[in-house]
């Protein structure tokens, strides 16, 4: 894509204007660190452009202070740019869960998903970040036919970006935009811990 002109364009009926303001539905996935920080990235585009803005954090504590979420707060207290809300619907970390049960982690995933269904029959945002949305359809507590379905039929111009690791093949078939983040050096490699500023 030289300076952002595509190398093929579908001869679809739809103007430029027209297919340039189509939702996109962006899926960040792979083993490496930056797939959340890409998202939160396309969510300072979105409010600066004065859009409504959705997070719904999926597996993250609600104990965990997340660094993204204090900077978003305060872009939205400015009173500048678009509104900003900021849900958190898992306990503990993708990798270690923690505090309850399976089932309750499932339900709680499950409730998340229903209300994130009704704000899109609502048009409720025109961006949403489905942070670490792919571990409960890894995990099979959500079924990813249903949100790939719901995906699809959304209306108007809502755009929205799910991150995290294993993203099911039926969800990156759907997806206008996959990123795939690849590993070529981490400080951990070197029995570095994660730090301050830089992982949170």
């Amino acid at each position: 894509m030289p300076q952002g002109k595509p190398e093929y364009v579908p001869d679809d009926g739809l103007t430029t204007r027209q297919r340039r303001n189509r939702p996109i539905l962006a899926v960040h996935t792979g083993e490496m660190k930056g797939k959340s920080t890409a998202a939160f990235g396309m969510a300072l585009r979105a409010w600066n452009q004065g859009w409504n803005i959705g997070v719904f954090q999926f597996v993250k504590s609600a104990k965990w202070r997340v660094g993204e979420e204090a900077a978003f707060r305060a872009l939205d207290a400015s009173g500048e740019g678009g509104r900003v809300e900021w849900h958190k619907m898992g306990e503990g970390w993708s990798w270690a869960r923690k505090k309850g049960s399976e089932d309750d982690h499932a339900a709680d995933a499950r409730e998340g998903w229903a209300e994130i269904k009704r704000r899109l029959a609502d048009e409720r945002h025109d961006f949403y970040v489905l942070d670490e949305f792919t571990y409960p359809l890894h995990w099979g507590w959500i079924d990813t036919d249903d949100v790939v379905d719901t995906l699809l039929a959304r209306q108007g111009r809502q755009h929205v970006v799910i991150t995290g690791r294993r993203a099911p093949q039926r969800l990156l078939d759907a997806a206008d935009l996959v990123a795939e983040m690849t590993k070529v050096r981490h400080p951990m490699d070197a029995g570095q811990k994660g730090q301050r500023g830089i992982e949170w």
